[in-house]
């Protein structure tokens, strides 16, 4: 299924959303039940799982939706996440990246499957030594 510009938009805002909230349901209400995430060509993961290992490590954690792309068969929502490290086992340092995840929705106008970008090197840097507020 494909959704429309403004259904994607109303999509991601309301995925940002959830995301905001810190409730990793409220994430996978946005995919179809068992729907994935690979990032950085990481293994397909169950999305709930991911949205609760990144809320775990950041308590903080907002999420802002940067822009939204169409493409032929799939959506790509652009964004940034901010946060303090502060979880189990945390640096304590603030983060800040942009990515993006290109989504492909299934027939339910759920995402179905996720490819999740972002710079892993810049990340883990940001771990190890924060972020400026001007990154």
């Amino acid at each position: 299924m494909s959704l429309d510009q403004d259904q994607a938009r109303d999509f991601g805002r309301t995925y940002t959303e959830a995301w905001c909230s810190h409730d990793p349901a409220g994430v996978a209400d946005h995919y179809t039940p068992g729907g994935t995430i690979a990032i950085n060509g990481g293994d397909p993961t169950e999305i709930t799982e991911v949205a609760r290992s990144f809320m775990s490590a950041f308590p903080d954690i907002q999420v802002f939706m940067d822009d939204l792309f169409f493409k032929e068969d799939t959506v790509e929502f652009h964004w940034t996440f901010t946060g303090t490290n502060a979880g189990p086992g945390g640096t304590g340092k603030w983060v800040r990246i942009s990515g993006f995840e290109e989504w492909t929705f299934g027939d339910d106008g759920l995402v179905a499957e996720s490819q999740g970008h972002y710079d892993q090197a810049e990340y883990d840097r940001q771990l190890e030594h924060g972020a400026t507020e001007t990154q």
